[in-house]
């Protein structure tokens, strides 16, 4: 038998709540952390919300002497693992260091460190170049989001950035699992964490088309997955980080089980750098990987947690793709939810907040919505939570993700009393 992997620590810093018991609440009220943009002048271009994280200091977590020399994506990472790391237990410091090397660090990001690279290409190109940071090419490299976690944490296994989009974090669970199953670790950080806010993101997402520009006067009302006048995502930020844990070696220390990792699907359309073929096989491919690996069948499944991103086409091809994976009878009976809709879309980090809404559901019972579902869509036609959560008893999730490059990845999580 493989060996099981299990959740037993989990740390947020999300833009509807700042750690566990603010996120939760957030999530099963519906409420949405959408506002109007303040880490820049956004005045003079059409796209003027997102999903920040307010109230969060930085220094607390990184020096003042090192915070121009780091990009913004890692604070808000190190808080949510500090977080992660006391709720399952686990004081590092005192750690042996044996149990240091089968402790790895994996856990995915967009494009995390792209809002500290476009300030240091900003420094070069408009002051004098001895201003930008001395460690301006080590941490524009995605993969020192990881190492700089392993270094504050003393953890001496793999320490692996996935960056694979928008899957990134969903990703990085597939992986840290697959580590743990082989016995190659016992213990993994794991999850995501990504900081794109910057005008220069923000431009270039305009440029594509595919962000919200209407709801500037009404930012709580932006990010609308699967209403019938949705026009795009809203961009956002945060980190949703966990401990990911042996079965057996977390039973052994006394560990709170939050869940069970207990399928993992991944698939690639292999069709657009950017759209997905609007018949949905391929994601409904990963999530019927993820239930195979599972062991369960679509009857089996008590919610799904959606991709949800508010784009025209990503959402009717998603509502396309849980018909195909679960049978189009099924699929109507299972409650489904958007955490995108109230928080905005976390890019890379996006799967993590996702798994951490369905472990508040799993916890507590109770469903979190997808608001702002105001304009029926005929194409988007599931049960996707309207606007009020609701009580239901989980057994088996789905968390689901997709990303540019037709790529697709899905998780199954089992509630372990």
């Amino acid at each position: 038998m493989k060996r099981r992997v299990v959740i037993t620590g989990m740390g947020v810093v999300s833009p509807n709540g700042i750690g566990n018991t603010e996120f939760a609440e957030g999530a099963l009220a519906g409420r949405s952390g959408v506002k109007k943009i303040e880490r820049f002048d956004a005045s003079e271009i059409p796209i003027q919300i997102a999903g920040e994280v307010r109230g969060f200091d930085e220094l607390a977590w990184v020096e003042k002497k090192d915070r121009k020399h780091v990009s913004r994506v890692l604070p808000l990472a190190l808080a949510a693992a500090t977080e992660a790391l006391h709720d399952a237990g686990m004081d590092t410091a005192t750690m042996p260091l044996k149990e240091k090397q089968r402790f790895g660090v994996i856990f995915g990001s967009g494009g995390g460190s792209q809002e500290f690279t476009e300030e240091q290409y900003r420094l070069f190109f408009y002051q004098q170049y001895s201003k930008m940071s001395l460690f301006c090419v080590p941490t524009g490299v995605m993969g020192s989001l990881s190492s700089e976690l392993s270094v504050r944490f003393g953890l001496r296994g793999p320490s692996h950035v996935i960056t694979s989009g928008c899957t990134s974090s969903t990703d990085s669970f597939g992986y840290a699992m697959r580590q743990i199953q082989s016995g190659r670790l016992d213990v993994t950080l794991t999850g995501g964490a990504d900081a794109p806010i910057s005008l220069g993101i923000i431009k270039g997402f305009i440029l594509m088309k595919i962000m919200t520009e209407k709801w500037n006067h009404a930012p709580e009302r932006g990010s609308r997955p699967f209403n019938g006048d949705r026009d795009g995502f809203v961009l956002a930020e945060g980190a949703w980080m966990y401990v990911l844990e042996e079965y057996e070696h977390a039973r052994a220390r006394g560990a709170r089980i939050l869940a069970e990792v207990a399928g993992y699907g991944s698939t690639c359309e292999a069709f657009h750098r950017v759209r997905l073929q609007e018949c949905g096989e391929e994601p409904a491919r990963a999530i019927e990987l993820a239930l195979k690996q599972a062991g369960i069948t679509p009857q089996n499944v008590d919610y799904v947690n959606l991709h949800g991103t508010a784009t025209q086409l990503n959402d009717r091809i998603e509502t396309r793709a849980l018909k195909l994976a679960l049978g189009e009878e099924q699929a109507r009976r299972t409650p489904m939810s958007s955490l995108k809709s109230q928080i905005g879309h976390p890019q890379g980090a996006c799967g993590a907040a996702g798994i951490a809404a369905t472990i508040v559901a799993m916890k507590s019972g109770q469903l979190p919505p997808t608001i702002n579902i105001e304009v029926p869509d005929p194409d988007c036609d599931l049960d996707y939570i309207p606007e009020a959560g609701r009580k239901k008893t989980i057994e088996h999730a789905v968390c689901n993700c997709i990303a540019f490059g037709s790529k697709n990845s899905a998780l199954v999580l089992r509630h372990v009393a």
